[in-house]
């Protein structure tokens, strides 16, 4: 080979590494997290809210059990008056998913959102036994529960709310308590039922997760709400939105009937949904993938 040649080879290598070059600067970077990374970050999420102190729990449990409430009232008053099924489900749904979307973006407490973070956080770090994960749990609950029917005593005391949203208030919760018809039968379809509602609830935290802009995570939030508002899946948190309003307005169900024969049932499915059907699921088929820090340095 002579000099010009060699010249001549030498310039195309030094040309075909700088398109590689190129091509590796002007490629677009991922839009989304991969679904290893949404584990890991589930969990780096439930290590964030045990580490919080209990009075910022507790705050953030009755905050996400407020939006529960507005979620609910805005379900009903977008689909209100509105004849086709399809649009009344499609409108009820994106009513409680702003519900949602506050919950998610403001870092809140939802009882069935721990019930996917938690897990994930438990099955990549040994301890499952300590008080305080398990206290977290009910203050969640129970702090939705109050933040639910905070809201509603004070919706029921500005009087802003229309004759008509009550008649629409009370075929929803017509539609919740069905179930109270069949006895043993009933509630253990509220089970299923719960079990399904979580898995999608799960699914929406996967998906909000994933996105890396704030359009993204409304989307996300937005799909799975609105398929498990349409089926009448039993989500316990967003029946305590409804439940709250429906307590203070109308005597047709008592306290208990919504606790015992929804609530109740709903809130094991959701456990179930949640922990097994997304956490534990997504854990164990990317748990080669999952590069995590959990469990290592000083935080608890």
């Amino acid at each position: 080979m002579n000099e010009n040649e060699e010249y001549s080879q030498n310039e195309e290598n030094e040309n075909k590494e700088t398109n590689m070059k190129n091509n590796k600067i002007d490629r677009p970077g991922r839009q989304f997290y991969i679904p290893s990374q949404i584990v890991d970050e589930f969990g780096e999420k439930g290590r964030d809210h045990l580490a919080k102190p209990f009075r910022a729990q507790f705050l953030l449990a009755l905050t996400a059990g407020s939006f529960m409430t507005f979620g609910a009232i805005f379900s009903i008053l977008l689909a209100s008056g509105v004849e086709t099924k399809g649009i009344y489900h499609l409108l009820s749904g994106l009513g409680f998913a702003a519900g949602y979307a506050m919950v998610f973006i403001s870092g809140s407490v939802l009882f069935t959102e721990i019930n996917v973070l938690l897990p994930s956080y438990l099955f990549n770090k040994a301890g499952l036994m300590k008080a305080n994960i398990y206290k977290f749990w009910a203050s969640s609950y129970v702090g939705n529960i109050l933040g639910a029917f905070m809201v509603g005593v004070l919706i029921q005391l500005s009087g802003s709310l229309p004759g008509t949203f009550y008649n629409e208030l009370s075929m929803f919760l017509d539609h919740k308590m069905k179930f109270l018809d069949y006895g043993v039968k009933g509630w253990f379809e509220i089970l299923v039922s719960g079990i399904l509602a979580n898995w999608l609830i799960g699914m929406a935290a996967f998906l909000t997760t994933a996105a890396r802009d704030i359009t993204g995570k409304f989307l996300g939030t937005m799909l799975p709400v609105i398929l498990f508002v349409a089926g009448n899946f039993q989500h316990s948190a967003a029946n305590m939105g409804y439940f709250s309003m429906g307590f203070l307005a109308s005597d047709k169900y008592t306290w208990y009937e919504y606790i015992f024969f929804n609530l109740l049932p709903a809130s094991i499915g959701n456990l179930i949904g949640g922990g097994i059907l997304v956490s534990l699921l997504f854990s164990y088929a990317y748990k080669e993938d999952i590069q995590t820090s959990l469990g290592k340095g000083s935080r608890k």
